[in-house]
């Protein structure tokens, strides 16, 4: 599959998939939405990957929405029942993955370059990014279920301030909140992003990572301790049962690398899906009442 605005390559278990606007950025426009989109059910379709990884190409990760274009936001519609956040998609479909999602901003992150990589598992972030949810700034509003995933990741107080405010704050500032798991110098960025992917590749069991993966994200519906027990019986049920549980045992007494047989295309259990996604509206349901 070939893109005009990524750059694809898989190598050792590992997609990378690559932002590459670097004159602009990569600053996003409408078409590179779709990339990304398709991009995202290349990877996790593919029984060989078991890692993703999405960078920019150049200094910056990504500048947000291309506001040079003449469709800024993407679609032209002009009923708002018809409208949809195309960040959202993204986020949706990242949130879906069966497979660990690694953000690697090899630069500054700003609008929808930061909050597309909310729902990734971990944001490894160039200590000289700037870092912007500058929405309210630009006179509209915060966007790829942002509102949904932000808090979760960094909490309610912190995510209003920075939503709010619309400022830029350092990589510093985002990991004393909890929003990236390590800051480093730039050219650090991607080969700790690699290192990272490469442990979860190779002593991570595909299987086992996507289910823990759909665990936490989906616990938020609970209302009680014991629906984790329920979803946590039936996987570990699963999991045991299996040739990658033995595996797992044996390189561990043995004292070597595992060697993993599942994959996460044609191994997950009857049971996974286990949530039923919500329809993205209601029939008939109005905007705000």
């Amino acid at each position: 599959m070939s893109f005009q605005y990524l750059l694809y390559e898989t190598e050792d278990h590992i997609a990378t998939i690559t932002l590459n606007r670097p004159e602009r950025m990569n600053a996003l426009l409408p078409d590179m939405y779709d990339e990304i989109l398709r991009a995202l059910d290349q990877a996790d379709a593919d029984p060989q990957v078991r890692v993703i990884i999405s960078t920019g190409a150049g200094k910056c990760f990504c500048s947000g929405q291309d506001l040079n274009t003449d469709n800024k936001f993407g679609q032209k519609v002009e009923n708002i029942e018809d409208y949809r956040d195309r960040g959202g998609l993204i986020s949706l479909r990242i949130y879906d993955l069966r497979k660990p999602c690694i953000g690697a901003l090899n630069g500054s992150a700003v609008g929808v370059g930061i909050t597309m990589t909310l729902p990734m598992d971990f944001r490894i972030c160039s200590e000289r990014a700037k870092i912007g949810f500058v929405f309210a700034r630009r006179g509209i509003i915060n966007e790829a279920c942002s509102s949904y995933f932000l808090p979760k990741v960094v909490g309610y107080t912190k995510a209003l301030e920075w939503l709010m405010l619309g400022r830029t704050f350092t990589a510093a500032e985002g990991k004393e909140a909890g929003l990236f798991t390590q800051v480093v110098p730039p050219e650090e960025v991607l080969p700790a992003a690699r290192a990272l992917a490469q442990e979860l590749a190779g002593q991570s069991a595909p299987v086992s990572a996507a289910l823990a993966r759909a665990m936490v994200w989906h616990s938020h519906s609970f209302t009680h301790p014991i629906q984790a027990h329920d979803i946590e019986s039936k996987a570990m049920f699963y999991t045991a049962r299996q040739e990658d549980a033995k595996e797992g045992v044996a390189a561990f007494l043995e004292k070597r690398a595992p060697q993993w047989r599942l994959n996460t295309t044609d191994n997950m259990p009857d049971f996974y899906p286990w949530w039923e996604t919500p329809p993205f509206r209601e029939k008939g349901e109005k905007d705000g009442g």
